[in-house]
C-alpha cells in the first residue's frame, strides 16, 4: 500500500492594498479620504477634475465670487496658496467656479476648507439651470484644513457653478478643490473592480502525489458551504405564523433586525410589565434557521418614540426606568445578538441627553458593553448620513464627531464600536455622494453597516434599490447590509420586497438576483498538466473534493476563502 498527496496551495491574485482598489481602467476613483485636520492641505484628487486652477496655484484665476460677496487670495507661511471669501455677511457668500455638466454623469467632488474663527458647518452646492444641488458637507475648523467630500449626478447637460456656503459669518478658505467626471459605465466597472478586491479571491490549487509530482487530470470540486458577507432583512412578529414568510424569508437571508419588536414601548408597554414573549419567539425561529440577529434598539434618543409613560417621567423616576431597561433588554440577548443599536438616531435627537446631560449616549454604550461583553458590536445607527448631502446634522463629519465623544469617555468602547447607516433613500438616490460618504467613514477604522435600506417608492424604485445595494456591497468598508422591508398585511414601512402572497414585486426580484451573484457558489473542473486548478471565489466556506484515475478514492477538505495577503497550503494524505 502506497500513499499519494494531495497539495492544495491557495494563493492571492487580486489583493486589496489600503484604501485604493488597483483598476486597469484609464481612470480610477480614488478611494482615500482624510478626517483629521492638517496643517496644509493635500493635493486636489484627480489634478482637480475639470476644475481649474484647482490649487490656486495661480492666485484666483478662474475663480469668482458668489452672492456679491469678496474674495481675496491668501498664502500660508508654507507657501501654500488658498482662496478666502472675505466678510460674509450671507450664507452663500464664498468662491465659485462655472462648469459645464454632462448629462447622466456621476461627478466626485472634494475640497478642503478652514475657517477664521471657531468652527462652522460647510455645504458644497452645484448651481444648476433652475436647482440648487448639495453635493456634501464638513466641518471647517480654524488653524487647520478639513477635507469635505461628495458627489452628485447630472441629471442634464449645462452650465452648473460650484460654491460653498455656511451659516457662520465667519471668512471661509477654500483651497485644494476637485470635480471628477465618471460615465455610468466607468462608474460601473470601478465598482466591479472593487468587489472583485474586497469581496472576491482568485485561488490557485494544486494537486500532487507524494512524490510531489502534479497530478494531471485530476477531478475538482469545489462546493460551497457559507458565503461570508451577510446579507439580512428587517422581519415582522407576523413570521411566528406565516409559514409561507418563514419559509421566503429563511430561503434567503443571514441576518434579521426585529422591526419593532425589541423596542422598549413594545417590550414594556406600561411600567414594570415586561413582556419579551414575541421577540423570544423570533429569536427562536431565527436561530433553528441558522439566522444572525441585531438588536435594535436598546434606545430610541426621538421623543415620541419613547413608551407612553416614559416621556413624563421626572428625572429620578427615568433615570431608574432607564437603568431597568438596558439592563432587561440587554442582559436577556446577550450572547444571542451580533450587534446592538444601543442609542438609536442620537445626532437627530436628545431626549435622553435633554435629561441626562450631553454624555447620555455614552454612559449607555459603556453600560451595554459591561452588559454584553462578548464579540457583538455596539453600533451608532443614522439616518441620512450616506443618503442626504444636505442634511448637516448627520454628515459623515458630525458623525464621527459623536463616536469620537462615545470612544474618548470610555476608551473601553473603542473596541467592538461599529458604524450604522440606515440608508432611506428617497426616489432618486445620490450614489457619488453615498460612496464619498463611505469613503470618509472608512477612515475610521471599524466596522461599517448598511442597517435600515429601502427607496422611497416610485417608477425606478427596483432600479435604485439595486444601484444602492451594488454601491453598498461593491465599497471595501462596508461589512453588512440589512433591508429595511418587513413584511406585514397591511403594508411595510417604505418598500415590500413582495406582495402578500411572498410573490417577488420587482424590489424582491433584485434582491433575488444579488443574492445569487454574491453566494458562493459550486466550481467544478480538473488540473492542468502542471496539477493545478484555478477559480475565482466568492469569500465563504468551501468543500474541496479531488479524486484522480488512479485513486481508488476521494479526498475532501474544508477551505475558507478570505480577505488576507499570503498563501495557504494543504496537504492531505490518502490510501490509494
Amino acid at each position: 500500500m502506497t500513499k499519494a498527496k494531495l497539495a492544495f496551495w491557495l494563493g492571492w491574485i487580486a489583493l486589496l492594498q489600503g484604501c485604493m482598489v488597483k483598476s486597469s481602467l484609464p481612470y480610477e476613483y480614488d478611494y482615500s479620504a482624510s478626517i483629521e485636520c492638517l496643517p496644509e492641505p493635500l493635493e486636489p484628487q484627480y489634478g482637480g477634475g475639470v476644475l481649474r486652477n484647482a490649487d490656486f496655484s495661480a492666485g484666483l484665476r478662474g475663480w469668482s465670487a458668489f452672492g456679491y460677496g469678496s474674495i481675496a487670495e491668501s498664502t500660508s507661511a508654507a507657501g501654500n496658496g488658498f482662496a478666502v471669501a472675505l466678510n460674509r455677511t450671507r450664507p452663500y457668500q464664498s468662491v465659485s467656479q462655472k462648469v459645464y455638466l454632462q448629462a447622466d454623469t456621476h461627478y466626485t467632488l472634494s475640497a478642503w476648507l478652514q475657517v477664521s474663527d471657531g468652527g462652522a458647518d460647510v455645504r458644497a452646492v452645484v448651481k444648476t439651470v433652475g436647482d440648487f444641488v448639495h453635493a456634501g458637507g464638513g466641518v471647517a475648523k480654524a488653524g487647520c484644513w478639513s477635507m469635505l467630500k461628495g458627489g452628485l449626478t447630472a441629471a442634464s447637460s449645462g452650465p452648473a457653478e460650484l460654491y460653498f456656503e455656511s451659516n457662520a459669518t465667519v471668512d471661509l478658505w477654500v483651497d485644494s478643490v476637485s470635480l471628477k467626471p465618471f460615465s455610468k459605465d466607468e462608474w460601473t466597472a470601478h465598482r466591479a473592480e472593487s468587489v472583485s478586491a474586497a469581496r472576491k479571491k482568485a485561488v490557485r490549487l494544486q494537486a500532487t502525489d507524494s512524490a510531489g509530482n502534479p497530478l494531471e487530470g485530476a477531478a475538482v470540486s469545489l462546493d460551497a458551504v457559507r458565503t461570508n458577507f451577510p446579507l439580512g432583512a428587517a422581519v415582522s412578529r407576523y413570521i411566528l405564523t406565516n409559514s409561507a414568510y418563514q419559509t421566503w424569508f429563511a430561503s434567503r437571508f443571514a441576518v434579521a433586525t426585529f422591526e419593532n419588536e425589541m423596542k422598549w414601548y413594545s417590550t414594556e408597554p406600561a411600567p414594570g410589565q415586561e413582556d419579551y414573549t414575541v421577540p423570544d419567539a423570533m429569536m427562536a425561529f431565527a436561530k433553528s434557521n441558522g439566522i444572525a440577529v441585531r438588536g435594535h434598539n436598546v434606545f430610541w434618543d426621538q421623543p415620541s418614540q419613547q413608551p407612553r409613560w416614559v416621556q413624563s417621567l421626572p428625572y429620578p423616576q427615568l433615570l431608574a426606568a432607564a437603568s431597568r431597561r438596558i439592563r432587561s433588554v440587554v442582559s436577556r440577548y446577550a450572547g444571542q445578538v451580533i450587534g446592538w443599536d444601543v442609542v438609536n438616531e442620537n445626532l437627530h435627537f436628545n431626549f435622553y441627553e435633554g435629561r441626562f446631560g450631553w454624555d447620555a449616549s455614552t454612559a449607555f454604550y459603556a453600560a451595554a458593553r459591561l452588559l454584553d461583553a462578548g464579540s457583538a458590536l455596539m453600533f451608532m445607527n443614522e439616518f441620512n448620513t450616506v443618503e442626504q448631502p444636505g442634511d448637516m446634522a448627520a454628515l459623515p463629519a458630525r458623525y464621527l464627531q459623536r463616536l469620537q465623544q462615545i470612544i474618548a469617555a470610555y476608551p473601553e468602547n473603542g473596541a467592538g464600536m461599529a458604524i450604522g447607516l440606515e440608508g432611506h433613500f428617497t426616489t432618486n438616490p445620490n450614489i457619488p455622494y453615498m460612496r464619498a460618504a463611505l469613503d470618509t467613514l472608512a477612515q475610521a477604522g471599524i466596522p461599517v453597516w448598511l442597517t435600515e435600506v429601502d427607496v422611497a417608492p416610485g417608477p425606478s424604485q427596483a432600479q435604485h434599490l439595486e444601484e444602492v445595494l451594488r454601491e453598498a456591497y461593491a465599497h471595501p468598508a462596508v461589512q453588512g447590509i440589512v433591508i429595511w422591508s418587513a413584511w406585514r398585511p397591511e403594508g411595510c414601512y417604505v418598500m415590500c420586497l413582495t406582495d402578500n402572497s411572498f410573490n417577488n414585486l420587482p424590489q424582491g426580484d433584485v434582491v433575488d438576483r444579488l443574492i445569487a451573484e454574491w453566494r458562493a457558489t459550486p466550481r467544478a473542473g480538473s488540473t492542468d498538466a502542471q496539477g493545478y486548478f484555478e477559480a475565482e471565489l466568492v469569500h465563504g466556506e468551501y468543500k474541496v473534493t479531488v479524486s484522480h484515475p488512479a485513486l481508488n478514492s476521494s479526498i475532501s477538505r474544508s477551505v475558507k476563502v478570505e480577505l488576507g495577503s499570503g498563501s495557504d497550503h494543504y496537504f492531505i494524505d490518502m490510501q490509494v
